[in-house]
């Protein structure tokens, strides 16, 4: 049964620039923009900016330079030297690639809120009004009340395309299958033994397989990460009391874009860590006495919808280190595309493609701004994971430094585009994106200012 439903809803923003979602693409888009003058305001749906390093409690940000160069300039950079700073002390070893949630909660409150950025929080993007190509209003429904954003520039950071998919943009989904990476439930564990911990943790998989600890047989465990080691005792020994963050197991067919299937994957995750728990005490060393002390309120989603922009990075661009005329950033994470299908096959695919698909130290590829600029809408931009393109490509750029880099980006390049008479992404002057780029400290050395 279909309904027709009608209201009349308060316009309760007027603004230069609209930004949906929080995660460190959305936080870089909101505060870069803002410190160009612009008037920004931000929509995140859950109760802290951060995205996948706060409400999915992904344990680690992967690396924010190629080994010779910071790649992640300007906002990463920013993010980087206020954690390595304000990180509680026996998280300081472990610094800055593994993350201090609460840290870094505070750490996004106080940027976003220096720049200026107007914001709310529960806060989702639920339609999108275009008229003529080119979106007039975001639709948002908040705590208590529904109301809609103008702007004159928009900008998704979803990591689902949410914002582009209501404004009608095309998008890709998955492989030829339409089968996306699985997703994973995150989460912190205590009273771990660092210092007896071996590493790779994936040594005892088989025996545990055949001892039936797991309901499937899932080879791939990216692990624990460390966060904390544990106290010391009278005798300089440490006490089994570290903390650790999980990035284990893998829920297959988790939809991000269907409330069921994130419903009935997280359910499945909640059992999975159940499963490692048995795993990690019984099988592996420093992890006798490791306890499960919160797992995420979100699962960690990896793939979700790709937007079609006016240029799709692809697999060609990683291979020969790409260099573009329009780059506004560059970056060097490895291909990661984990198995969407818990076979055998599917891991030999992601092991392969993991280990051969690798930059060397001081090599990068180029971000082209045209895999930004969203193709037949006039004023609307993409970054962080659905940005425009392939799957090689996202599995690199999804991880938060290169959502660093292509928010940063995204914010510019609206503030360049408000500029002008009829803020038309597709035409904006892409040397002054790349100048402004550079002044706030990004890393383009293919490009003069």
């Amino acid at each position: 049964m279909d309904l027709t439903y009608t209201k009349k809803i308060e316009v309760r923003y007027n603004v230069d620039v609209f930004v949906a979602g929080g995660g460190p693409a959305g936080i870089a888009a909101a505060v870069s923009c803002a410190k160009q003058g612009k008037r920004v305001f931000l929509a995140e749906s859950f109760s802290a900016f951060g995205g996948a390093a706060v409400t999915m409690l992904v344990p680690a940000f992967m690396m924010f330079g190629d080994g010779e160069h910071f790649l992640a300039g300007g906002i990463g950079r920013e993010v980087y030297d206020r954690i390595c700073a304000q990180a509680f002390p026996a998280f300081r070893k472990y610094c800055p690639h593994a993350i201090p949630v609460e840290t870094l909660k505070r750490i996004y409150d106080d940027m976003v809120t220096d720049a200026g950025v107007q914001y709310l929080f529960h806060t989702n993007v639920i339609d999108a009004l275009t008229e003529n190509g080119r979106v007039r209003y975001a639709v948002c429904a908040a705590k208590g009340s529904l109301f809609a954003v103008k702007a004159k520039v928009f900008i998704d950071c979803t990591g689902d395309g949410d914002l582009a998919y209501y404004a009608g943009a095309s998008y890709e989904y998955g492989d030829e299958n339409a089968r996306t990476m699985a997703a994973t439930l995150c989460g912190i564990w205590s009273g771990i033994d660092w210092s007896r911990v071996q590493k790779p943790d994936r040594r005892m998989l088989d025996q545990a397989f055949a001892d039936g600890i797991f309901t499937n047989e899932d080879r791939h465990l990216p692990g624990m990460w460390p966060i904390a080691e544990g106290s010391k005792d009278d005798d300089g020994g440490e006490i089994p009391n570290g903390i650790g963050g999980s990035n284990a197991g893998h829920i297959y067919d988790a939809d991000a874009r269907e409330s069921a299937s994130l419903t009935g994957g997280i359910i499945e995750g909640r059992k999975q860590l159940l499963e490692y728990r048995a795993y990690y005490r019984t099988y592996l060393e420093g992890f006798e006495n490791a306890e499960l002390i919160y797992s995420a309120p979100y699962l960690g989603i990896r793939e979700s919808r790709r937007i079609v922009c006016d240029y799709s990075m692809v697999l060609d661009d990683f291979i020969r280190r790409a260099v573009f005329d329009d780059e506004i950033g560059r970056y060097c994470y490895p291909v990661d595309i984990h198995s969407s299908t818990n076979d055998k096959a599917g891991y030999e695919t992601y092991h392969k493609d993991h280990t051969s698909l690798r930059c060397q130290a001081g090599e990068s590829y180029g971000i082209s701004y045209r895999a930004l600029a969203v193709r037949d809408i006039e004023n609307l931009l993409t970054a962080g994971r659905c940005i425009g393109a392939d799957r090689y490509m996202q599995s690199s750029l999804r991880v938060m430094p290169g959502c660093f880099i292509t928010g940063q980006a995204a914010g510019i390049a609206a503030a360049v585009a408000c500029d002008t008479e009829n803020a038309n992404v597709h035409q904006a002057d892409v040397r002054q994106i790349q100048s402004r780029l550079i002044a706030m400290g990004a890393y383009l050395p293919n490009h003069a200012v």
